[in-house]
């Protein structure tokens, strides 16, 4: 494993759902929903550290009203076909029916090198099978084909949310059949909430990884973990391979509750860390969503001899990241 650098823990507080780009340029980009639910921002640095006070610019904000109108969540940078793109969520209320949002999945367009420049273009809604329920999206490409995956509500199954897959068309359109590659069905996955959500992907030693976040997002959030072989068909659910119990959890010992909604990033030694949200307390007051301090984090990992990921467990708000 390679000696990896400290980093301070929390690195940014007050921002859930964090994502981490790290560019060619050299520059590090950071995202991620910010407390008022009404805004994308977005702000970079040469350094992880300088991401805590880098300069924030906001490059998005919901109109008063309409679709995109409401609880503004989960932003992602991703660069595809030399332009950026942002995929958020974002709804026409606040308001719940039956205990669910009504969240769909949208895209912006940026042409220029700078993403905290220019000029962001909506290209509206990306559109899925149904129209239910839908948020945290990311992408990835495979050999060549750019996939798109996501959480979403399918009316004939209960729950709130299971994870799909689809190849793209472009930055903002998926073509092709779209598939289910996980469900919840253990019980850490359906306490509270039936959610499967916020998934992120990895490539390494001949695998795909995807983790996702599972259960209610107070302190029984955890993520879970998927595998399918680099060789598979990624569009056939049988290649993906769920693993039984959550690989990051809440840690009493540490102080750290409810981790997970993570992204992952290459460390300034080239080292893998685990970006993600934690909070600091396991009692809320009111509806957790709306508990602001879920504070983004990051931690090294490494790959165990089995060529599983050991994402260790999270660390405490000792000012520092742990090693290890």
């Amino acid at each position: 494993m390679t000696e990896s650098k400290v980093y301070s823990n929390p690195l940014i507080e007050q921002r859930a759902d964090p994502y981490i780009y790290k560019h060619e340029d050299g520059y590090y980009y950071f995202t991620g929903s910010v407390p008022e639910y009404d805004r994308i921002e977005l702000r970079r640095s040469q350094t992880l550290e300088g991401l805590r006070d880098a300069k924030r610019v906001t490059v998005w904000r919901k109109p008063e009203s309409g679709p995109m109108s409401a609880n503004i969540w989960a932003p992602e940078l991703h660069r595809i076909d030399g332009k950026w793109y942002i995929y958020f969520a974002a709804a026409h209320t606040a308001e719940t029916n039956e205990g669910l949002f009504d969240h769909r999945m949208y895209a912006l367009e940026n042409e220029s090198d700078n993403p905290l420049e220019g000029t962001w273009i909506e290209k509206g809604q990306v559109v899925t099978e149904w129209e239910s329920f839908a948020l945290d999206a990311t992408s990835f490409e495979h050999r060549g084909k750019r996939y798109y995956v996501w959480a979403q509500k399918d009316p004939n199954i209960t729950g709130n949310s299971n994870l799909y897959l689809s190849e793209m068309a472009n930055g903002w359109t998926l073509k092709g059949p779209q598939i289910m590659i996980s469900q919840p069905e253990y019980d850490w996955e359906k306490i509270g909430f039936l959610v499967n959500e916020g998934p992120a992907v990895i490539k390494h030693g001949g695998k795909i990884w995807i983790t996702f976040s599972a259960s209610a997002t107070d302190h029984h959030y955890c993520m879970g973990l998927l595998v399918a072989d680099e060789e598979a068909d990624l569009l056939d659910a049988a290649s993906w391979t769920k693993l039984p119990e959550p690989v990051f959890a809440t840690c009493e010992e540490h102080g750290q509750y409810g981790p997970g909604h993570n992204s992952f990033t290459i460390g300034e030694d080239g080292e893998d860390l685990l970006v993600y949200h934690a909070r600091s307390y396991k009692e809320i007051v009111g509806d957790p969503l709306y508990d602001p301090n879920r504070h983004a984090r990051i931690k090294a990992f490494h790959w165990r001899e089995d060529g599983l990921p050991d994402f260790g467990l999270p660390q405490p708000d000792t000012g520092t990241m742990v090693k290890g």
